[in-house]
């Protein structure tokens, strides 16, 4: 550490950053400070000083507050307790709903004309009842981690320090009323609470057995492992099944075409094509994950034509193009493809293979909009613009958005 780590330094914050951290400077370097609000003047506790660059802080105290300032959400992770003991993951808990949603825009906005030279007109959008709760109880899956006394908790902010708390307000009431906070643990490094769509609220302890869990989307079943991948908000997976149907351009759409859902999980984005252009649909989804492909292939049992795929994204698609004939290739060029890639985002490879196939349309769901800015930019780079983007704010009193656009080939 640099002789000026621990130190206490007042600054004024002036913008936000990818990350939820504010931005601020100190004799001209930059200062990235946490639990502050653009607009604000706060003192700060200076946490690494040992970049040329740039120096991290944590706010300790505000000094002159902004507007958008509320009580924190979560007192576990208020600015009055020391950082080193702020509960993680409700980093933006002390901001208002609202401005947390234009900062969420602001920092959307920013990488798309940044890297991907765009300036779409975009809000964030909020899920049906948030509001009215103030930005809690959406959680349907929380890990608690263990320490070396047993003791389960949130991670402290930036940090594997394992936090105790006696509350979880972003997590449903019945995940809250299941979590052990009171128990001990020892020898386990996690426990999972859960709250399916059926059968309750449930714990998931370490490396147990697992159980098939049923998730509901409307009428829809789906079924999966307690511990596979699942969208965290109780209204996600409707929102982003919505927001998927009504993205894709019915005009360029062929149900018969070698149509693909891309990091496919359980199939619940294939699943709302299906839904969206009926049982005609042909759709193949590819997911790393076998136990996830197992589970795709029952809950796409009633369309004739989806199949479910276990591979790699980006080794599969490669080894598709050359097994492809010539009037599979013409399939594929009619294709709308699913693209849902991890927080990292798609990257070179894919991209370049997917715009080499020339597909009709692109519709990309992305969580982390700093990696789509840069899938957008080498989509642009093949050809394919971005035609309709929507945002929302799936995660609440956090730094995180989902963002779906559809991108299409350039005339």
């Amino acid at each position: 550490m640099g002789e000026l780590t621990g130190q206490d330094v007042d600054l004024d914050v002036t913008s936000i950053a990818h990350g939820g951290i504010s931005v601020a400077r100190l004799d001209g370097r930059v200062v990235f400070v946490s639990d502050a609000i653009p607009g604000e003047r706060v003192r700060a506790r200076i946490t690494d000083d040992r970049k040329k660059s740039f120096w991290r802080a944590d706010a300790v105290e505000v000094l002159e507050a902004s507007p958008h300032r509320q009580e924190h959400v979560w007192s576990a992770a208020s600015i009055d307790r020391d950082p080193s003991q702020r509960a993680g993951g409700a980093e933006f808990g002390h901001i208002t709903l609202d401005h947390q949603r234009e900062l969420k825009r602001q920092v959307l906005a920013d990488a798309l004309e940044r890297m991907g030279r765009i300036t779409p007109e975009v809000v964030v959008e909020p899920l049906a009842g948030d509001d009215g709760v103030s930005g809690t109880r959406w959680r349907t899956r929380v890990r608690l981690h263990v320490d070396e006394a047993g003791r389960p908790g949130p991670y402290a902010a930036r940090s594997h320090t394992v936090v105790a708390v006696d509350d979880l307000p972003l997590a449903t009431a019945a995940v809250e009323e299941a979590a052990p906070l009171d128990q001990l643990f020892a020898g386990e490094e996690h426990v999972d609470v859960l709250e399916p769509s059926e059968g309750g609220a449930r714990l998931i302890i370490g490396k147990q057995a697992r159980t098939t869990v049923v998730e509901r989307v409307g009428d829809r079943e789906f079924r999966l492992d307690d511990g596979g991948f699942w969208q965290v908000h109780h209204g996600a997976a409707t929102t982003l099944t919505a927001a998927v149907q009504d993205l894709i351009d019915p005009d360029l759409f062929d149900p018969r075409a070698m149509n693909l859902d891309l990091y496919g999980g359980v199939g619940l984005l294939a699943a709302a094509v299906g839904d969206r252009f009926g049982q005609a649909v042909r759709i193949t989804s590819v997911e790393s994950d076998p136990r996830a492909t197992d589970h795709a292939s029952e809950n796409l049992k009633e369309w004739i034509g989806a199949t479910a795929e276990t591979g790699r994204v980006e080794r599969w698609i490669r080894d598709l193009a050359t097994k492809l004939s010539k009037g599979e290739s013409d399939r594929l060029a009619k294709a709308t493809i699913v693209l849902d890639p991890p927080r990292s985002g798609a990257g070179k490879d894919v991209v370049g293979r997917i715009t080499s196939a020339g597909p009709a349309q692109v519709i990309y769901v992305a969580c982390d909009p700093v990696a789509l800015a840069r899938d957008v930019a080498l989509f642009a780079e093949d050809g394919y613009a971005v035609e309709g983007i929507r945002a929302f704010d799936l995660f609440p009193n956090t730094h995180h958005l989902e963002t779906v656009v559809r991108l299409a080939r350039r005339e």
